[in-house]
């Protein structure tokens, strides 16, 4: 979990959009299709390590992954929530 302080500071790199902390529903998605293979990131290269956390712009369009509790804000590691659905 994000500190709700810091979470308010960050915007997506791409959209500039507010970011909120990913469902556990989003989560499972991206993990199920993450599992089943084929998921890509915007940058082209392939997510094979399923996500313990992400964060998603107004949009819902995609997810940032957080990592050790970190969030990888860059535009190339965003993964398409289309890729769930």
């Amino acid at each position: 979990m994000i500190d709700t302080d810091f979470l308010r500071m960050l915007v997506c790199p791409s959209s500039r959009q507010p970011l909120r902390e990913a469902s556990a529903a989003e989560l499972a998605a991206v993990n199920a299709a993450i599992a089943k293979g084929g998921v890509k990131n915007r940058g082209g290269n392939p997510v094979t390590t399923a996500l313990a956390g992400g964060l998603v712009p107004q949009d819902g369009s995609v997810v940032y992954p957080i990592q050790d509790e970190i969030p990888i804000l860059l535009a190339g590691e965003a993964v398409p929530l289309s890729a769930a659905r």
